[in-house]
């Protein structure tokens, strides 16, 4: 497979959240996907325990109906005080948050119609152990990003179903008493591959050398 050609500080600052510019048109070949996991593997794990997991979602009744789950989710995350498109009276935020919550209503709606949606989970002995070992699964899954995003193909980070996590888990045969949700992304080509870099605070602002 031909890469972007990204080094890794553009990998990393240019590896955003893809909602709008997801192209649910192409298909996405299972190659690909066992590329990106195939890296998600090389990233930290717990005492050399690969207990991460990905399950990778294709059949077209089970991404809507998952993607159903999601928009019921979405539904009350807009109608609550953290939604990104309520009002500051803060002119020039309220502009940039009402970018991204336009592109997080666009995927709230359009979640199950992606080619591809990917869960990131941690399996574990039990219930307790699964959830207490998701840590992880947040590298790989991160790493898989990562992958993706060098490969012409983007992703979107969202947890928010883990509301019914279980109802998904009966959707797609998860056993959920071993095996903990963590996260939950579509996979698809981009409409285009020329992503930016978000604005960001200056790495001043967030460190705290030696106390807080």
């Amino acid at each position: 497979m031909t890469l972007l050609g990204l080094n890794s500080d553009q990998l990393l600052s240019t590896t955003r959240a893809v909602r709008k510019r997801l192209d649910f048109t192409r298909p996405v070949p299972d190659e690909l996907i066992r590329e990106c996991v195939a890296m998600a593997l090389q990233a930290p794990s717990g005492s050399n325990l690969v207990t991460m997991r990905f399950v990778v979602v294709q059949d077209e009744e089970k991404r809507r109906a998952i993607g159903d789950v999601y928009g019921r989710v979405y539904a009350k995350y807009k109608a609550s005080p953290g939604y990104p498109g309520r009002s500051t009276g803060d002119a020039e935020r309220d502009r940039i948050q009402g970018r991204v919550a336009s592109s997080a209503d666009y995927l709230g709606e359009h979640m199950g119609e992606a080619p591809v949606l990917v869960l990131g989970c941690n399996e574990g002995r039990d219930r307790a152990s699964a959830v207490a070992g998701i840590g992880n699964v947040l590298p790989g899954t991160w790493s898989f990003m990562l992958a993706a995003r060098a490969r012409g193909l983007g992703t979107a980070w969202t947890s928010m179903h883990l509301v019914y996590e279980q109802e998904v888990a009966e959707i797609l045969g998860i056993p959920y008493d071993t095996v903990a949700q963590a996260v939950l992304t579509p996979l698809a080509y981009t409409k285009g591959t020329d992503f930016r870099p978000a604005a960001r605070p200056e790495p001043d602002q967030v460190i705290h050398w030696d106390t807080w």
